[in-house]
């Protein structure tokens, strides 16, 4: 399997990562894993388990490798990067062409940057790199751009992060949450939008639970092109959480899908108007 090597575009950098530009790249290798077999693979996942596993915010280790393989529609990866020998950053992402392939949804997973590279510009490369995946989504699928580094007219790109709401209990969440503010991505209004992640436990794990439990979650996004824009509509709100519904339901049972704290039933009508406030608030 061909991998196309990571080219870095400024321009696909968020508003608020401008510093992230000025960031020197050189030293560091940048690895995309696009297959269990990658001899990266059990290394990049052990750190995001480490990191994220505890808190149920982690998918196990059969679902991303099944996950590796959703393409063409659905495309998955983690990237891994590295300083000589020593571990600098993982992310993992998936990107999702809606099926009139008009727009593409980018999950952004996990982002992890290990101490010393926090604050020198990598998160925000971290962050505008998936955009690239949405391209190659694209690509796979027929629609062509002839645009250097930009989208086919008339795509809309999402980059969509699930976080935890703000508690500042948790210091951590709250700098997570206060780079991406910084960065310009705006969270759709909880008070209108109660959005749960599915359970990630196991089929076995859930069971003896007695039912899944659907963690609370907010949806933290930037719309590639509309980082000015302060609403959105009641139906693109409903077609993002479709496109996770989609990639989720190819893992998950549909029994535990099927939760009502999952169910879009409550969601805004699509003319509704719904503001986007900042991840903080």
């Amino acid at each position: 399997m061909l991998i196309p090597r990571i080219v870095f575009h400024s321009g696909d950098l968020a508003p608020g990562d401008s510093k992230s530009a000025a960031l020197d790249l050189s030293a560091l290798r940048f690895d995309r894993i696009r297959s269990a077999s990658d001899p990266l693979f059990e290394e990049a996942y052990g750190r995001l388990w480490l990191e994220f596993g505890k808190t149920g915010g982690m998918e196990s280790r059969q679902t991303l490798r099944q996950r590796l393989k959703l393409g063409p529609r659905m495309l998955y990866e983690m990237i891994y990067v590295q300083r000589g020998d020593d571990f600098i950053a993982v992310c993992d992402h998936t990107a999702i062409l809606d099926s009139g392939g008009r727009s593409v949804l980018v999950h952004l997973s996990h982002i992890l940057v290990a101490p010393p590279a926090r604050r020198t510009g990598l998160a925000g490369w971290l962050r505008a790199l998936p955009i690239a995946t949405a391209r190659e989504c694209l690509a796979a699928n027929g629609i062509s751009n002839d645009r250097q580094n930009g989208l086919p007219p008339g795509v809309r790109t999402t980059l969509l992060a699930e976080m935890e709401h703000p508690a500042r209990e948790r210091p951590h969440d709250m700098i997570r949450l206060r780079a991406y503010e910084k960065a310009g991505f705006r969270k759709i209004d909880p008070a209108r939008v109660a959005y749960h992640q599915p359970d990630f436990r196991t089929p076995a794990e859930i069971d003896a639970a007695g039912g899944p439990r659907p963690l609370p979650y907010q949806l933290i996004l930037r719309r590639v092109g509309l980082e000015h824009e302060r609403v959105i509509s009641g139906e693109e709100t409903r077609r993002l959480v479709q496109a996770l519904h989609e990639m989720y339901g190819s893992h998950f049972r549909a029994s535990d899908m099927a939760h009502p704290m999952l169910s879009l039933e409550g969601y805004p009508a699509d003319s509704a108007v719904i503001a986007l406030v900042p991840p903080t608030q």
